[in-house]
């Protein structure tokens, strides 16, 4: 298909123009029916249900958000070596968070600190900075002699 054989009709649907006479089909009440409150401008009845008590008020309250809780963006010894692998992380780069926003692992808004875990196995030897790293992968990056910088978090 091509762009000069498409039906223009198909393409594009115009937009319903209410209130445009009976002959319309949408035309003197334009679709909002006669009287009441939905006839009004204004409108905003979302969780109303007729006087009874709405399902949002019926239900218990449930859970709790921690406002202080910290996010992690957890990350596999053998994550990091397919990146590096990907020839995405240069021998001489600095693993941190702010390369992973660079390489877009992560997103820019995200404040996200970084975990090291330790499935897999690693070959390279860059200088991690983390905020936290597992038992496992810590043991596995002191056997390769990695530089490890473990910033304690805020």
């Amino acid at each position: 298909m091509k762009l000069n054989q498409i039906d223009k009709n198909k393409a594009f649907r115009s937009k319903k123009r209410i209130g445009r006479g009976i002959g319309s089909g949408k035309g003197k009440t334009s679709g909002s029916g006669h009287k009441g409150q939905k006839a009004r401008s204004g409108v905003a009845i979302n969780g109303f249900e007729g006087g009874q008590m709405p399902l949002y008020r019926r239900l218990p309250k449930f859970g709790f958000s921690n406002f202080t809780k910290k996010q992690y963006f957890e990350l596999n010894l053998s994550a990091l070596q397919k990146l590096i692998d990907k020839n995405s992380i240069n021998e001489s780069e600095i693993i941190n968070i702010t390369l992973l926003k660079k390489l877009r692992l992560i997103k820019n808004k995200d404040e996200k600190l970084l975990k090291i875990l330790g499935a897999g196995e690693l070959k390279s030897k860059n200088t991690i900075e983390c905020s936290k790293v597992t038992k496992s992968a810590e043991e596995k990056l002191q056997k390769l002699g990695v530089e490890l910088k473990i910033s304690k978090s805020i």
